[in-house]
């Protein structure tokens, strides 16, 4: 396995999913999602059976008008019975087969789109932040719901009918070609000239429905973000700006969908024009063949039944195609974002677990650049005892959270190797290195659920009994005293029913109750007032008691009760040692403490 990677941002899967052919989209698209293809050939047959149901008509109208109605001596109520009785088994067939076809197909598209929708997304979690942070949230979203939605929309009706509509079009042409090659050639002479013109048109209309696919998706980020950033924008007064920006969004998606059904309308309308063109040529033509003797009345009767069942799948074709291109735009985003590398990958089956205990944390010459920007890391290279705890502080930009990043794996190194108990870091599983490893970031997440459904998030298993422990060690047992419901209080969106230093302490408790053996702490402390900050503090003692923990800390009084602090400049290490010892010495941190000491006197 190499231990080099580089941590530039992806987009050739995206890029790549965007320059596919229409036809090499498609099998791309069946091959993800391998549930559309079972029982394929079941289904197909009863759809062929289907189309026979519907030939078989013009068959009996021919039947029953030249032997029946038209018979030598009169009118054979006989054979007219005979022909409508094989018709209506015929039209029961075809209902029934239709209504299999149908549920089969249904299932079948659900099933694969389902699997489709699951792989977007597990694979959008795989991503990097990096690489999910140059795509929009909203946009991200549209992959694995709207995008998605267009496909299924095709699948369950299009991909089908369109199969169904070349058999009929070609069983159609057999029986015209029996009855009468001369109007079998009129009617082919008429729609050749509209074939010509629609393969052409789809490449226009196909472009046209991909901006209607990226145009979802930023109104869908748009809308998003105006949702999650609400009370920012009304702190700010800017709901009129803000209500520009999306109304502008949804005006361009407006306008794409416009131009794209214009375009795809033109297509159809040609399709009806050619059919009307078509018939009354037909008739024309069919009628002085009659006349000749060349055809029977129930011949003609029976071609222009056919010349219905030939028009009907090319006019329903004109409107799949036209789906089809906004099938193949949903896919081609959504098979975009499934090949886009995963630059920060989980070893699975080729990794490693560590086993349970205090870790020994090792940088050997790591370096660090955000694609696009400088290197924010320089040669850093350091051992972190295990049990021991440490603190990285710096001024802002400094590269302290870009320690944190690396260290958690969100990111890594351009150059050189984290090491977890002399183990690469890319070569231990995630699932053992989530479960060892914990991260309380500066703002912690809650999701819509109850406290309790919060803080027992990262050890599910965990019980309301071993939580009150937790919350009582960590000395916030007062806290939950106060909350109307206790445990079972609903914490909102986003924890929205509670204050940003209420939801970093349901972040700690969350992290507590995980029982990590390294807990990393970025500036977790920085939302809390400086009482809740002075509870805590005396539980972070016992809660990194036994354990490795480093802190990334703002405020110095977190590198005070650090075992070592190590001082990061402009991303190098150029100070380690205990709080007194670098107050004392006159550097970087001693310059950092003076000035906190002022901040906390004024």
């Amino acid at each position: 396995m190499s231990l080099r990677s580089t941590p530039v941002t992806d987009h050739s899967g995206i890029e790549a999913g965007q320059n596919l052919g229409t036809w090499q989209t498609l099998k791309r698209g069946v091959q993800l999602s391998p549930e559309l293809r079972k029982g394929i050939w079941v289904t197909v047959a009863l759809a062929m059976l289907s189309t026979l149901g519907r030939v078989l008509i013009p068959f009996v109208v021919q039947r029953t008008t030249d032997e029946g109605i038209l018979a030598t001596g009169g009118p054979d109520l006989a054979v007219v019975l005979r022909y409508v009785l094989l018709a209506l088994v015929g039209v029961a067939i075809t209902a029934f087969s239709s209504y299999l076809v149908n549920i089969r197909l249904f299932t079948a598209s659900e099933n694969g789109l389902s699997s489709l929708r699951i792989r977007a997304f597990r694979h959008i979690h795989d991503l990097s932040m990096l690489t999910q942070n140059t795509e929009r949230r909203g946009s991200l979203v549209s992959r694995v719901t709207s995008d998605v939605d267009t496909i299924s929309m095709f699948v369950q009706f299009g991909g089908l009918m369109l199969m169904i509509n070349i058999a009929q079009l070609t069983l159609a042409t057999v029986l015209m070609i029996i009855y009468s090659p001369l109007l079998a050639l009129v009617v082919w002479v008429c729609y050749i000239p509209l074939f010509v013109v629609i393969r052409q048109f789809q490449g226009i209309v196909g472009r046209a429905y991909t901006t209607v696919r990226e145009r979802v998706g930023d109104m869908l980020g748009g809308i998003s973000e105006a949702v999650v950033g609400a009370a920012t924008i009304r702190a700010y007064g800017v709901e009129d700006r803000t209500a520009a920006r999306i109304d502008e969004a949804i005006d361009q998606h407006r306008r794409a969908a416009i131009g794209a059904q214009a375009r795809a309308v033109v297509a159809f309308t040609s399709g009806q024009l050619v059919s009307g063109l078509t018939t009354a040529v037909v008739i024309v033509v069919g009628t002085l063949l009659a006349v000749r003797g060349d055809l029977t009345l129930g011949e003609l009767l029976a071609f222009l039944f056919l010349v219905n069942l030939f028009t009907t799948p090319v006019q329903q074709a004109t409107e799949i195609l036209n789906e089809m291109q906004n099938a193949v735009a949903g896919w081609r985003r959504v098979i975009g974002i499934i090949d886009t590398h995963a630059d920060v990958a989980d070893p699975g089956d080729d990794g490693v677990d560590l086993p349970r205990g205090p870790i020994t944390v090792d940088f050997d010459d790591v370096r660090y650049a955000y694609p696009g920007g400088d290197r924010v890391l320089h040669d850093v290279s350091l051992r972190i005892e295990p049990r021991s705890r440490v603190a990285i502080v710096g001024e802002t930009g400094s590269g302290k959270s870009t320690f944190a990043k690396l260290l958690t794996r969100l990111m890594d190194p351009s150059d050189g190797v984290v090491r977890l108990d002399g183990t690469d870091l890319r070569e231990i599983r995630f699932r053992s290195l989530r479960s060892r490893v914990v991260l309380v970031p500066q703002e912690g997440f809650l999701f819509d659920d109850s406290l309790l459904a919060n803080i027992t998030f990262g050890a599910p298993d965990a019980t309301p009994d071993e939580v009150l422990l937790t919350l009582t060690e960590l000395g916030l047992d007062g806290w939950l005293s106060t909350l109307p419901n206790g445990l079972a209080t609903d914490v909102g969106q986003r924890g929205e029913s509670m204050s940003a230093g209420e939801r970093q302490l349901v972040a700690l408790a969350r992290a507590y109750l995980a029982d990590p053996d390294l807990l990393v702490l970025d500036e977790a402390t920085s939302a809390v007032d400086p009482s809740t900050e002075v509870r805590i503090q005396r539980a972070l003692d016992s809660l990194t008691r036994g354990r490795t923990s480093i802190a990334i800390a703002h405020r110095l009084s977190t590198a005070q009760a650090a075992d070592e602090v190590i001082v990061v400049d402009k991303g190098r290490i150029v100070e380690r040692g205990h709080h007194t010892e670098l107050v004392g010495r006159g550097g970087v941190y001693s310059g950092l403490h003076a000035s906190w000491v002022s901040q906390q006197r004024g």
